[in-house]
């Protein structure tokens, strides 16, 4: 095995010269921050596993503290020597984080980039609980955009330090990273020379609210849809839509009513219940947002019963069961502690009033929904946007809501973004269908070569692949 020196010495640094440049970083000074740890690591804990890097590498711990309320915690992670790829690369969160996402650190660490993440402002190793915003409303505007900025802003004033300034500046994300990409380009379009956005929560307080009246309409007598019959439900909907595969190849066109599932006879796990009908298709057809009073999308048929889908998301429990429903998730703890202020609420409580008050107190700090992306376009930003058809978490159409309305400020947007809607995908990736799609080197390729995407192959470890073409 080969020592740290040794590999600091196949790149061209002696093993004092690196480790100086990087310990030295502690006292690069930071507004409101201060770097608490620089050292040079061979390998990487990612929570479950530790992990091997490629070339031995300079991670920095940075404290933020903005407002006294503040406890941002930043790392940002740099390849040594000719292993840096000479470009800086920040990754987003999801749910509501609490900690550094070491996982997609280590994806873009792996591929030369000097990475940068944020816990955004809170410690919780449960990304679905919202209880540090409980009298914190400082916080929740760390969460909601502030750390994301600072991350980017203190993660390259220490990279210039260490190494000078990086070449180009991407931004990765997906679901709650998604609205960070999308907040990014918002509000600091200069901050980026690109940045994907996977299955985006962008109008974060109308999703989770409408998702909390979903959840209290599919708790009432007799409307409980239990997770042994998702089953029955996807087979029932691949027979619809699926065209003798695995999942459904073309969404748009799938007409699939769950009412063919009504029992005709005695309960069982093969058919739905009156009640049990009405929930599904409430789930398909989604409901009406209190704030807009427009249709606010439902999820999508044919990945029902697979692993990470309608049950880990609680579309579907056990019947009796209403503590995953009333006192976990990511309803409950938004309207718990966001919105109710209320640690013993009981979503059966919850009404569109309370949807409404949600989206008014903190709709500017949480939601991402300008749709005016002229000033990143203007400075030659390329966005990619991405959804899975059957995300069993955020509505696929609610990406394609938000590429409808920048057609409708700034029309064809295509010279500098594009949205591809990935069937069989589930939340961001996974799904019984070829989804794999490396959307960092398609942004790269478009950003540093012109290579617009009109249309990408996505994979499958099976061996299977599908064309998803640009829209």
């Amino acid at each position: 095995m080969r020592t740290l020196g040794a590999l600091l010495l196949l790149l061209g640094a002696s093993p004092a010269v690196a480790e100086t440049a990087c310990a030295g970083l502690t006292g690069v000074a930071l507004d409101k921050a201060r770097v608490t740890g620089a050292e040079v690591i061979t390998s990487l804990d990612l929570g479950s596993r530790v992990v091997p890097l490629a070339a031995p590498a300079c991670r920095v711990l940075i404290t933020a503290t903005p407002t006294a309320d503040s406890d941002i915690r930043i790392a940002l992670v740099v390849p040594q020597g000719a292993a840096w790829n000479g470009k800086f690369a920040q990754v987003g969160n999801g749910g509501f984080a609490g900690k550094i996402l070491w996982g997609s650190v280590y994806q873009q660490l792996a591929k030369g980039y000097a990475v940068a993440a944020t816990d955004n402002g809170h410690q919780d190793d449960d990304g679905a609980s919202a209880k540090w915003a409980l009298g914190h409303p400082e916080k929740v505007v760390d969460f909601g955009w502030r750390a994301v900025k600072l991350t980017t802003d203190h993660a390259q004033a220490v990279l210039a330090a260490h190494r000078g300034a990086p070449a180009k500046r991407y931004f990765i994300g997906c679901s709650d990273g998604g609205r960070e990409a999308l907040m990014t380009a918002q509000r600091f379009p200069q901050d980026f020379d690109g940045i994907v956005a996977g299955a985006p929560a962008w109008p974060w307080t109308r999703m989770v609210g409408t998702g909390a009246l979903v959840v209290k309409q599919s708790l009432l007598p007799g409307r409980v849809l239990p997770p042994a019959k998702l089953p029955a439900l996807q087979a029932a909907a691949l027979k619809a839509c699926g065209e003798g595969q695995s999942y459904v190849p073309n969404p748009r066109a799938c007409r699939f009513d769950p009412g063919v599932l009504a029992c005709a006879g005695a309960e069982s796990d093969a058919c739905l219940t009156p009640g049990q009908v009405t929930t599904a298709r409430m789930i398909y057809a989604g409901i009406t947002d209190p704030v807009t009073g427009k249709p606010s999308p439902g999820l999508m048929p044919g990945a029902e019963a697979l692993p990470g889908s309608w049950a880990y998301w609680g579309r579907a429990i056990e019947p009796g069961d209403r503590a995953d429903a009333t006192s976990a998730g990511f309803p409950w703890n938004y309207m718990a502690y966001l919105v109710r202020e209320d640690p013993t609420l009981d979503l059966a409580s919850v009404t569109e009033a309370d949807v409404r008050a949600g989206f008014k107190r903190w709709r500017g700090t949480l939601d991402a929904e300008s749709a005016d992306l002229s000033a990143f376009k203007a400075r030659g930003g390329k966005l990619i946007g991405f959804h899975g058809w059957n995300d069993p978490a955020i509505p696929p159409l609610l990406t394609r809501q938000y590429f409808d309305m920048v057609a409708a400020s700034m029309g064809d947007y295509s010279d500098f973004a594009r949205l591809f809607m990935v069937p069989g995908m589930l939340h961001c990736t996974g799904g019984d269908a070829p989804v794999g799609v490396d959307w960092t080197a398609l942004l790269e390729a478009w950003v540093e070569r012109g290579d617009a995407p009109a249309a990408v192959t996505a994979r499958g470890g099976d061996g299977r692949s599908q064309v998803v073409r640009a829209e």
